[in-house]
């Protein structure tokens, strides 16, 4: 599903070149649950930025449901980022003014669906994630676990190859984290592909597999044994 190759990251700051990601290699298969964890300034957040399409990088090739990124335009990278890659983010980046279906609704404007359609699958996303009977609430009547919940519902309403969740539960209390975790888990249950950037070491171990940073290299990539995972197995 994501397989990256020796991708080499540097920004250039002032007359300094710093490098954010050291010749990386990682794949991730279909239906894989992988968590990335490391200190501030590790990579990680870079790391998901270009598994996002949301970054280029200098050096190396990176591969997404077969597509090889470096090849596309930034039309192309767009397409990529609204029809095989769904985004959820620690702040939620919700719109106010918009209720929660209709925040769910919004990447299918960008996909060209009817309002019919946008509506039904809409909906549909919010009963995945317990929330259909909030569809008119605007995120100031919501808690920070509902936000998050619409955040996911929004993800998942284009139908995506690998969802990315950056910090997803940084902002929440370690009930709320629980409820967001276990969706995660339901989810990858059903087959989605699950990448998830976290600092908490239990967050991780929803996960299958954990990746550790430090100074933009790989460091560690083992599996969560089945008896210290959270969440249930597959």
């Amino acid at each position: 599903m994501v397989k990256l190759t020796e991708i080499t990251k540097t920004y250039n700051i002032g007359s300094t070149d710093v490098v954010a990601l050291d010749n990386i290699s990682l794949s991730v298969k279909e239906g894989e649950f992988v968590s990335i964890m490391g200190a501030s300034g590790s990579g990680k957040s870079t790391l998901m930025n270009i598994i996002g399409c949301l970054d280029s990088f200098n050096k190396g090739s990176y591969h997404i449901d077969k597509i090889e990124v470096t090849r596309l335009s930034e039309n192309e990278l767009a397409d990529i980022r609204n029809q095989k890659i769904g985004f959820v983010f620690q702040n939620f980046n919700l719109l106010s003014k918009y209720t929660a279906r209709q925040n769910v609704e919004l990447p299918m404007i960008y996909a060209s669906l009817s309002t019919s359609e946008r509506r039904r699958r809409g909906q549909e996303a919010l009963q995945r994630v317990g929330l259909e009977n909030r569809a008119k609430h605007r995120p100031n009547e919501l808690s920070g676990g509902e936000r998050q919940r619409v955040a996911i519902a929004r993800a998942l309403v284009n139908q995506p190859s690998i969802l990315l969740a950056d910090e997803p539960t940084g902002n929440l209390d370690s009930y709320r984290s629980k409820e967001i975790m276990e969706i995660f888990t339901q989810l990858n249950q059903e087959g989605a592909t699950i990448i998830l950037v976290t600092h908490e070491p239990d967050i991780a171990r929803y996960s299958h597999r954990i990746v550790q940073l430090l100074d933009g290299q790989i460091i560690s990539d083992r599996p969560v044994p089945e008896s210290e995972r959270l969440g249930g197995s597959r």
